[in-house]
């Protein structure tokens, strides 16, 4: 069964993130969406609402778990060898593109890129709580809006 860890803190997960996840969906036999806890960052939307959030947008063949530390200690404890990313742009591959192969250093794990819908991409996690925090409309830009709060 091949498996993949899609990493991120999703605050929120966006129309981006879900489109990466719909794509990764006809390739991997399940898509866990694992969501990074850094007890460092004081995140707007609460932990049980992105879960809650992020499980009312897919029907079968993923699950939401949350974690601590890297992300392929997490691979190893679950067995997956295959990190999904989502690319926007240029800049994220190459930032992505170095993050990938340090983790292949550190545990035989593969990362697979998918892009994001072009109506997605100038569409970021930082952007749009900046939108919510200044009482903005950010249904353009996450499904089910409503449910974060």
């Amino acid at each position: 069964m091949k498996v993949a860890v899609f990493p991120g803190s999703f605050d929120p997960f966006t129309k981006g993130h879900e489109s990466v996840v719909v794509k990764a969906l006809k390739v991997f036999d399940e898509v866990i969406i694992a969501i990074g806890i850094n007890t460092k960052k004081q995140p707007l939307f609460a932990l049980d609402k992105r879960i809650q959030h992020i499980e009312s947008l897919f029907s079968s063949k993923f699950q939401v778990i949350t974690f601590e530390g890297l992300t392929v200690d997490l691979c190893k404890r679950i067995g997956s060898d295959h990190i999904i990313r989502g690319l926007r742009d240029v800049k994220d591959f190459e930032f992505e593109k170095s993050i990938a192969q340090m983790n292949h250093v550190l545990y035989p794990v593969e990362t697979i890129f998918f892009l994001t819908e072009i109506e997605y991409a100038p569409v970021n996690s930082s952007i749009v709580r900046e939108i919510f925090l200044n009482g903005g409309d950010i249904s353009a830009f996450v499904t089910n809006p409503m449910i974060l709060v």
